[in-house]
């Protein structure tokens, strides 16, 4: 156990919901943040920059209600979507002075997730709603182009396959895990993957089968897509909810996860001991979480201690 170097950025007043290094710029970060943890008040986008100084506070944009997830586009390196408690997504140009540039409402409670599709050929972006639905958008229209009904608990999670185009999952607080393809708007696979809500799910970047689950029972889980009668690995060592998973871009058997229990953890699933490192540098509940493209090793993570952190734990630094 341990705290890790790094640099850190206070933003006050705003508790950190979601973090997302930039696909275009090694160092720059997105964080969707709400005022009074999430529960009352307004939202802010910061977009961020590490320098050799820390963390410099490039620009922030303001909305009306907490913002709970934010993803960067794959064809505009200006733009980000977030998703709010207004159940609103919003798009914004970090070259413009103001924002919104659209705003799609549809959902009818709040926004908690939303995801950039990563495959080449197609910009669409999914929406996961506490309303139990999910919504897919194109960015140039003005309204959804499909949604996707099944779940019979709030979604907290919603994430394109960065294998198989089309194709995304939904973690959901009714204890399952669901596959779908975009064009056929009935579920492909249901897993009933934990007893708990289940705030968060990934896929493997190296093997289009694999998905990993995290939930309020603590644990980790790992799905072949193929087989999902039991899990194929299971994960222990969170004594809270699991609040986000992300797989590593550049190790098939590595991922990371933050929690509640204000820690992030790193694991390495093939060893017989898999956790290799857990993270203590937050005061309160750790929320956002992910990995540099870029920079291999690098880790950004924010909490609702107001912090945002940008770090690269033992475990992933490379050897020189």
């Amino acid at each position: 156990m341990g705290t890790a170097g790094g640099a850190a950025l206070r933003l006050p007043g705003l508790h950190g919901y979601a973090v997302e290094f930039s696909p275009y710029w090694p160092g720059r970060v997105a964080c969707a943040a709400a005022q009074y943890y999430g529960i009352a008040g307004c939202g802010t986008l910061a977009v961020l920059e590490q320098n050799e100084a820390g963390i410099a506070l490039l620009k922030s944009f303001d909305w009306n209600d907490g913002l709970f997830d934010v993803t960067w586009s794959e064809n505009n390196e200006h733009v980000l979507i977030t998703s709010s408690g207004d159940g609103s997504l919003q798009i914004w140009d970090t070259a413009k002075a103001k924002g919104p540039l659209q705003v799609y409402k549809e959902h009818t409670q709040e926004a908690y997730s939303v995801d950039w599709s990563q495959t080449r050929g197609e910009q669409l972006v999914v929406s996961g709603s506490w309303d139990q639905t999910a919504k897919l958008w194109d960015p140039a229209v003005g309204k959804s182009l499909c949604t996707f009904r099944g779940h019979e608990g709030v979604i907290y999670s919603t994430i394109w396959s960065p294998h198989i185009p089309g194709c995304f999952a939904s973690a959901s607080g009714d204890q399952t895990v669901r596959i779908w393809d975009m064009k056929a708007p009935r579920v492909k696979l249901v897993i009933p993957a934990h007893q708990a809500e289940i705030l968060s799910c990934d896929w493997c970047k190296y093997d289009e089968n694999l998905l990993v689950t995290g939930a309020v029972d603590c644990s980790l889980k790992g799905w072949d897509l193929r087989n999902i009668r039991q899990p194929v690995f299971v994960l222990l060592g969170h004594t809270y909810a699991i609040r986000r998973v992300k797989f590593s871009p550049f190790h098939a058997t590595l991922l990371a996860s933050c929690s509640y229990d204000f820690t992030v953890r790193f694991w390495d699933f093939s060893k017989p001991n898999p956790l290799l490192e857990t993270v203590e540098h937050h005061t309160e509940f750790t929320c956002g979480l992910d990995l540099s493209l870029h920079n291999r090793g690098q880790v950004v993570d924010c909490a609702w201690d107001e912090l945002v952190k940008i770090y690269t734990p033992s475990c992933l630094a490379v050897p020189v």
